[in-house]
């Protein structure tokens, strides 16, 4: 399924949302920005009774203004439907979530309500002002001790997005908990009881690496994949190289990287720009 929600953050989902219902906070989830699914299939997987999934993503709509619309015409309209997310959703989950089809900014209307979720995942526009909207939104739909998860918080073409969630954490009152590196997850509540949900998994032992940061005063940790020892490629293989014309190198080389990028990701999971 394509997309952009790799193996690192599946896990970091899956971990606090088992955490969550193992301390039995219950609650609502909702996506902002779905792509072709991967995120909402696995949000889907951690649905209990009585809980329900909302995803909100423009998918083949007008964005209704001209900066929004020029972002999507340059990254996604040429793949993104609801009728693919919608197939790649029912694949692995018996019933659709509620989907709202329409800007994320429809969502401060109030048809989400007030403490109503425990997991928000905002991961649509790039623009600030967006984002910051997406932000509130989160904010009010989270119960007292609910998590958003900010994808491309930091990402070198994404800077609205970076000055969006940190004027949150300055200004708003959001507390950073977890940075890997493509997304910021954090919470308007206590976050010392998700820290501790995190550091009870033995997270080095699985290939990743575990650090501690301290910002504003406040501690926030860092998850990411460690790095593998490099491999020697065996002498014919390295002869073969040598010997193709650079061009074709280059591409044998993007092909193996490429391959193992994905056997290192759940092929299930979604993220997205009005989904990834």
């Amino acid at each position: 399924m394509p997309g952009w929600f790799f193996r690192l953050d599946q896990e970091a989902f899956h971990h606090l949302l088992t955490a969550q219902s193992t301390a039995g906070l219950t609650g609502d989830i909702l996506e902002l920005g779905s792509y072709l699914g991967r995120s909402a299939v696995l949000l889907g997987d951690h649905l209990r009774p009585g809980e329900r999934l909302t995803v909100c993503d423009l998918f083949d709509s007008d964005a209704g203004d001209a900066d929004n619309d020029a972002e999507m015409t340059m990254s996604y309209r040429s793949s993104l439907t609801r009728r693919g997310f919608e197939a790649n959703y029912l694949a692995f989950h018996p019933e659709l979530p509620t989907i709202v089809q329409a800007p994320t900014s429809v969502l401060a209307d109030g048809r989400i309500p007030a403490g109503s979720c425990r997991f928000v995942h905002v991961d649509a526009s790039h623009l600030y002002e967006h984002v910051a909207g997406d932000i509130e939104v989160a904010r009010q739909a989270l119960a007292a001790n609910g998590l958003v998860a900010l994808d491309d918080y930091r990402s070198e073409h994404t800077p609205g997005v970076s000055a969006a969630v940190w004027q949150a954490v300055f200004t708003g009152g959001l507390r950073p908990v977890l940075l890997t590196p493509m997304k910021f997850y954090g919470t308007w509540g206590d976050p010392e009881p998700v820290r501790e949900a995190l550091l009870t998994r033995d997270w080095r032992a699985e290939g990743f690496t575990v650090d501690e940061d301290t910002i504003a005063d406040r501690r926030v940790l860092r998850l990411n994949v460690a790095a593998r020892p490099a491999v020697s490629h065996s002498g014919p293989r390295r002869l073969l190289l040598d010997l193709l014309p650079p061009a074709a190198t280059r591409a044998v080389r993007r092909g193996l990287r490429a391959l193992r990028e994905r056997q290192g990701s759940r092929p299930g999971g979604t993220g997205g720009r009005r989904g990834r």
